[in-house]
């Protein structure tokens, strides 16, 4: 059974996911759709808009055939470990063949020869990197900036577009883990990765987020036209958490070395993060003092949600050694245990029950009990009762 894998969020699932299921099933040659998704926090640092469980069932509903859980350690990380957590997963796993993902332009080769080209940081590499950033530049733009003066070759677009980038990091990954898997590129349609106009009906996830927020009836036709009916059903009811107030909180109580450890924290931005927080109980207004060239509004978001799930640098690069788990949130009804029983052919075990979870020891016992955290404090902030150990057959 060959298995084409696709790493996401689905936040909100919406009919730019199933134009790329659609194009997977033309494209990749495999018999079955696998989704590593992010569980209950996302990326950005955001909340997700519905519990995992409920976004794994809408892809299974939507053509996927089982959704497989990227520990939370790994989620809310920077795009390398992003990136190399999910390839870690996805390696391990010998029926998965191939990678989609969404991109902007870029066909295979050119993903491969840009990802060679990052890998290779001698000392003209470093040097002209460490020059780079001497102006206050961020590290992954300093970096796009040294590939493309010493690579005439490397496409400047699969650096600079958002979905490029991620695609280049999941090649990146496959080339460091010697992982035997195809990438294959997918042109996305419609909106942009961070495009906040609605269209019609491919409007990205970021706008749809945002009218989510607006409530007003326009925004509501729209998102009707963009979602399929069951994620329209599944959030009916949605409400923001409170979250940005519990990461403010988190923030303040936390002392300097515990921040100082989350994997998007450097350069002692634990200290001008708290020094903002307390004259700008705002999360907004803080994050807003602190954004500049070299430090994003994503990596500082990721920064306080590290903090409130209480992720290390050290642990999650150590689990990146280890071997994990594979958490079964969703999977079809149909083929099931022939989907099962190439799941339990790959190198770490498979957690669909309570059972399953209590045979976890030391590295895998520790990343997955970040995982059960971060569902409970999903579940304080949304209200919503979190079962770690449910797998939704549909």
């Amino acid at each position: 059974m060959k298995f084409c894998a696709v790493i996401c969020e689905y936040n909100p699932f919406h009919n730019g996911h199933k134009y790329q299921f659609e194009q997977i099933r033309k494209l990749s040659g495999c018999e079955k759709l696998l989704c590593l998704m992010s569980g209950n926090f996302t990326q950005r640092g955001d909340v997700a808009v519905l519990p995992k469980t409920v976004r794994a069932r809408e892809a299974v509903e939507c053509g996927a055939d089982v959704v497989l859980e990227l520990p939370a350690a790994f989620a809310v990380s920077p795009a390398e470990l992003f990136a190399g957590g999910a390839v870690h997963i996805l390696s391990s796993l010998p029926d998965v063949k191939a990678l989609a993902f969404g991109c902007e332009s870029g066909e295979k080769e050119d993903f491969l020869r840009a990802a060679r080209a990052t890998l290779s940081e001698d000392k003209l590499f470093k040097a002209s990197l460490k020059e780079n950033m001497k102006d206050g530049t961020s590290y992954v733009k300093a970096r796009t900036k040294t590939v493309l003066a010493l690579n005439d070759d490397v496409d400047e677009a699969l650096l600079t577009s958002p979905n490029n980038i991620l695609g280049v990091e999941y090649c990146r990954a496959l080339l460091a883990a010697g992982a035997k898997i195809e990438p294959i590129p997918i042109p996305r349609v419609g909106g942009g990765y961070a495009d906040v106009a609605l269209f019609k009906n491919f409007s990205s996830a970021t706008a749809l987020r945002a009218a989510l927020k607006d409530g007003s009836k326009k925004t509501a036709k729209l998102l009707k036209g963009n979602l399929p009916a069951t994620v329209l059903r599944d959030l009916k009811n949605y409400r923001e958490p409170p979250y940005k107030e519990a990461a403010m909180c988190a923030l303040l109580r936390a002392e300097p070395e515990q921040v100082m450890k989350c994997p998007d924290c450097s350069e002692g931005l634990e200290n001008r993060l708290r020094a903002m927080a307390k004259s700008n109980p705002s999360y907004d207004a803080a994050l807003g003092k602190v954004v500049s060239k070299r430090y994003t509004l994503s990596r500082l978001k990721r920064i306080l949600l590290q903090n409130f799930l209480g992720v290390g640098r050290k642990e999650t690069k150590s689990w990146l050694e280890s071997p994990l788990y594979c958490k079964v949130l969703a999977i079809a009804r149909k083929d099931m245990p022939e989907m099962l029983a190439s799941l339990n052919r790959g190198k770490y075990p498979v957690i669909m029950r309570k059972s399953d979870a209590g045979a976890l020891k030391k590295e895998a016992l520790s990343c997955f009990e970040t995982d059960v955290r971060a569902g409970e404090l999903y579940g304080v902030l949304t209200g919503e009762h979190i079962n770690e150990y449910e797998s939704a057959i549909v």
